[in-house]
């Protein structure tokens, strides 16, 4: 497509799919389909791509058109993102969103009695239970020390 990459070929057609890890469809009878190799990727949003490669899987280069329509349509990545994935093995962002990482929260009778003894949200942030704990004993015993 761009002087800057050289012309897609069957065989980075195939070489992406294998890297992004694409599923190769079976036919009805459960056996590989012999006019063309047809891959599907699952979508973490529920879409479903697929792209068909002709046989012989080989170095001939697609025509233009044909390699824009592939990576327009049925692989949806730009022509910068397809070699990063075939050459350097970088997966395109397919745009999941980023795992959210849950964190214990704290029992909410230390966190009532450690605001009691002047703790900071910002600071009960930061405690696991334990150590929320232990702080409580420490605060609860300075406390309980005659001046």
């Amino acid at each position: 497509m761009s002087e800057k990459y050289p012309p897609g070929t069957r065989k980075d057609h195939r070489r992406f799919c294998d890297v992004e890890q694409w599923t190769l469809v079976r036919g009805a009878t459960g056996k590989a389909v012999r006019h063309h190799l047809t891959y599907e990727l699952n979508l973490w949003d529920g879409r479903i791509l697929r792209t068909r490669i002709s046989h012989p899987v080989n170095q001939d280069s697609y025509l233009k058109n044909v390699w824009g329509h592939i990576l327009k349509t049925q692989l949806q990545v730009t022509e910068p993102v397809f070699w990063e994935c075939v050459m350097g093995g970088i997966l395109p962002d397919r745009g999941q969103p980023a795992p959210v990482v849950s964190r214990k929260t704290l029992p909410l009778y230390l966190v009532r009695e450690l605001v009691k003894l002047g703790v900071t949200q910002a600071e009960l942030a930061n405690l696991s239970t334990d150590a929320a704990a232990s702080l409580l004993g420490e605060l609860l015993a300075a406390e309980a020390e005659p001046s």
